[in-house]
């Protein structure tokens, strides 16, 4: 018998001055059973950096091919393209071609060095691929803050970024290894 996905619900309040954008989303996210606790708050993070009324979190995992969110325009047009860990070079070459921005969230430690050693001159050439780090200990901090019911702030201002729950508070410095997301140079929120 497979096993069936974990549901988490997360009531998500974003306040991101930099952007100007605030809202509250009502979330619910399915945690692949291969998914860890880390894993899926770097896709909520993803989400609260980038947020807006069509972002939209996918089947990720179950589904080869597809980014972990993406955002799609009135015509079914991919305009934002969102994967976190380490994706392979061949499938960002074909994001790159399908999607306006593509934006990965790399983390796993000294594993995310490699692989940008590995992958990152080949995809130099992308002028729509935005690549950012995010070191172990913040992941660690932010798997933390997993709970099946979730209430998350996420403020961002100023380049800071921070998440916090009831009793926690994560500050979140995203490493630019290369970002051509227009105006904001240096963010990781940036559009």
């Amino acid at each position: 018998m497979a096993l069936k996905a974990t549901i988490f619900k997360a009531e998500l309040t974003i306040s991101d001055t930099d952007r100007g954008y605030y809202a509250t989303h009502a979330l619910t996210i399915a945690r692949h059973p291969s998914e860890t606790d880390e894993r899926m708050m770097v896709r909520l993070l993803a989400f609260a950096l980038n947020a807006s009324d069509s972002l939209q979190f996918t089947t990720g995992l179950s589904t080869e091919g597809e980014p972990d969110l993406w955002q799609k325009s009135a015509t079914n047009e991919i305009d934002l393209w969102i994967d976190v860990g380490l994706p392979d070079e061949r499938h960002l070459r074909k994001a790159c071609g399908r999607a306006r921005q593509v934006v990965v969230y790399a983390y796993g430690g000294s594993k995310a060095g490699l692989w940008w050693a590995r992958v990152g001159q080949a995809l130099e050439r992308f002028d729509n691929l935005s690549v950012f780090e995010l070191t172990r200990a913040t992941t660690g901090e932010l798997a933390a803050l997993s709970q099946r019911g979730m209430s998350i702030t996420c403020m961002v201002g100023d380049g800071g970024i921070w998440l916090s729950d009831a009793g926690n508070n994560v500050s979140v410095e995203p490493a630019a290894w290369m970002n051509s997301r227009p105006g904001k140079q240096g963010s990781a929120n940036g559009r």
